[in-house]
């Protein structure tokens, strides 16, 4: 279904505003990684039936206000979208539903209870999901790590599994713990088939990488 006028204005209206919000965001969580969660929606919404205005306006709003960056405030980000959106005048039952989904989209939300589900969250936390894999989800968590100083790798240190969303939330370990912690469990976790599809290919990537990150590391190549 393609957007009306009058809501494809009220999507620009929304990129203006992440893009000023973002603007000195960590470059992991800034306006190019909501750009590219944008185009992994829109791919996804070839071949998925749901209402496009929420996804788009979800997807556009879904880092406004990262709890990892606000002292883990999960509700700072649906506070700050509903805001904004009240602004420009979207309708309240809209709000809800967006507000629902950045609420309920993290793959720390999904350690604990949710008492919320729609296919719009579907495609969104798949688009989302999408970002944190293959080169690009490389590069991003080692961006972070970066960001929290913390270890590259550390043979000492071994993933913790089967994390509870406190003990996630409070984690600290190496970087590449997190791909055994986080990343490469997302492929199973994908709602649509185009997100499962594109999961895939960029899992495999992953695994290859993390082959070689060890061979290296032991000197064995």
């Amino acid at each position: 279904m393609n957007l009306s006028p009058e809501n494809k204005e009220l999507i620009v209206q929304t990129e203006q505003y992440i893009k000023d919000a973002l603007s000195d965001a960590e470059s992991g969580h800034d306006w190019w990684h909501v750009q590219r969660v944008y185009n992994n929606a829109k791919l996804i919404l070839e071949t998925e039936e749901a209402d496009r205005f929420v996804v788009e306006l979800a997807v556009l709003l879904h880092d406004i206000a990262d709890s990892k960056f606000n002292d883990g405030d999960e509700e700072i980000g649906p506070q700050k979208a509903g805001v904004f959106l009240r602004s420009i005048q979207i309708k309240e039952s809209t709000i809800e539903h967006v507000q629902q989904i950045i609420r309920n989209m993290s793959f720390r939300t999904g350690l604990g209870t949710l008492n919320f589900h729609s296919h719009e969250l579907d495609i969104v936390q798949d688009a989302d999901r999408l970002d944190a894999l293959g080169a690009i989800g490389i590069a991003r968590a080692f961006t972070y790590g970066g960001f929290k100083n913390r270890e590259i790798y550390n043979p000492e240190i071994p993933p913790s599994l089967n994390m509870s969303k406190e003990e996630y939330k409070n984690s600290n370990g190496p970087s590449i713990n997190h791909f055994y912690e986080k990343l490469l469990l997302l492929k199973d976790q994908m709602n649509t088939e185009t997100g499962r599809k594109i999961a895939c290919e960029r899992h495999s990537f992953m695994e290859t990488y993390l082959g070689q990150f060890k061979s290296e590391w032991n000197g064995e190549s």
